[in-house]
């Protein structure tokens, strides 16, 4: 399956909760912070909700 970088490039401050909850389920608590994920329908949905606070790396 393929793998996806994503880094948190902007502040969780003032977001909705809803989009702090899907940052913390994504694993990304603090600013440029990098996770790894497998590219699954779930994770691609999470990131398409959060993807104004993301990057996906390469």
């Amino acid at each position: 399956m393929e793998k996806i970088k994503i880094k948190q490039i902007r502040s969780r401050i003032g977001r909705p909760k809803d989009q702090k909850r899907t940052l913390d389920a994504l694993g990304l608590n603090k600013m440029n912070k990098v996770v790894e994920h497998n590219a699954t329908p779930q994770i691609m949905g999470m990131v398409n909700k959060v993807n104004h606070l993301i990057k996906i790396l390469d």
